[in-house]
């Protein structure tokens, strides 16, 4: 990419070999102490006797003296300048490691940001389409029900008349009656197929199954709950078609529309990937708009649960147990303890 920072070359260490070595403060004063002792070792030995040092032993013990009162003070005076000297690399070498190691993490944070960049765009565009197919739906409904309003006969009047109660006993009015009670309740595969989304853009039959499936109002709440948290673990790197989840049988999934909770249903929380875990319970600490999404979806997949499986099979469950929107309660359940 054009705009993308580029990052100065990381020096290589003891392996980089083109500068030559330096003379430096060390070998000089090496160098001066080893030339200072060799003088003064000259000077005390041309102007002292040397039978009075060494008693008389002969010139083979003389030779000796001489040998090690002047080359065993000038080797370890470079002994030492030698190891200040390792010392010294040693330290310019961990300087350059840490600056390698800073490099390092630097490229892995911008390659991590730029592929979240890229692969964000395509998810949010699948968002924009579901939600304009949804804002096309819910127009050509409202101007379904003008229209329908508006070429309906009027109705005489002894037609809407209402028998007389009789005692205490309520007496329904088909007039009051919600548009949402006259739909006839939404299939269990069009609902299961709606909390996986659609694939792609071209998916016709999963935007058919979205579309009826938003006619049902608590339907939608759970559908607009799910896309809220996906939208909002996207932007982390975490997507539900990367996670592969170990299914729960659908008896636990009665057990735990059934209320129960801990580890009766510990099997529900089959996500086990441990970077999504991870940067979800980080999330969940510092950021409080996805906290609060969180625990909404939470509630509402609750109440959708123990309606569902009122009705459900095993298959359903099972089916139910494979969409995104589960995958999302599976790793946000587990995050928040709901299977402890």
């Amino acid at each position: 990419m054009a705009d993308r920072q580029q990052t100065p070359p990381t020096p290589l260490g003891l392996y980089d070999k083109s500068r030559r070595e330096r003379v430096t403060a060390i070998e000089v004063v090496a160098a001066a102490l080893s030339a200072g002792w060799l003088v003064l070792a000259a000077v005390f030995f041309l102007f002292m006797d040397s039978e009075a040092l060494i008693g008389g032993a002969g010139g083979a013990a003389w030779f000796i003296v001489v040998m090690l009162a002047v080359f065993m003070p000038v080797a370890m005076i470079w002994v030492a300048a030698t190891a200040a000297r390792s010392s010294r690399v040693m330290r310019e070498e961990s300087q350059r490691l840490q600056v390698a190691i800073d490099a390092m993490r630097h490229a892995y944070i911008t390659q991590s940001q730029n592929r979240n960049a890229v692969s964000e765009p395509s998810v949010s565009k699948k968002l924009e389409e579901i939600a304009a197919a949804q804002r096309k739906t819910e127009t050509a409904l409202a101007t379904f029900s003008s229209t329908r309003h508006a070429l309906a006969p009027p109705q005489a009047p002894k037609q809407i008349e209402a028998a007389p109660p009789q005692g205490d006993a309520q007496v329904a009015l088909p007039l009051g009656t919600p548009a949402e009670d006259m739909r006839p309740p939404l299939a269990s595969s069009d609902f299961i197929r709606a909390l996986n989304f659609p694939e792609t853009a071209e998916d016709k039959e999963g935007f058919a199954a979205l579309r009826r499936a938003l006619k049902d109002r608590p339907t939608a709440q759970l559908i607009q709950a799910a896309q809220d948290v996906l939208t909002l673990m996207s932007h982390d790197g975490i997507y539900m078609d990367d996670l592969r989840p170990d299914l729960a049988r659908p008896e636990v999934w009665r057990r735990f529309a059934a209320g129960e909770r801990g580890r009766s249903i510990a099997q529900l929380g089959g996500i086990r990937d441990r970077s999504s875990l991870a940067l979800t319970a980080a999330r969940m600490k510092s950021d409080p708009i996805f906290r609060d999404a969180v625990h909404h979806f939470l509630r509402i997949f609750d109440r959708m649960i123990s309606a569902f499986t009122e009705t459900a099979t095993d298959s359903d469950l099972t089916e139910l147990s494979n969409t995104r929107t589960s995958r999302a309660f599976m790793l946000l359940g587990r995050v928040t303890g709901t299977f402890d």
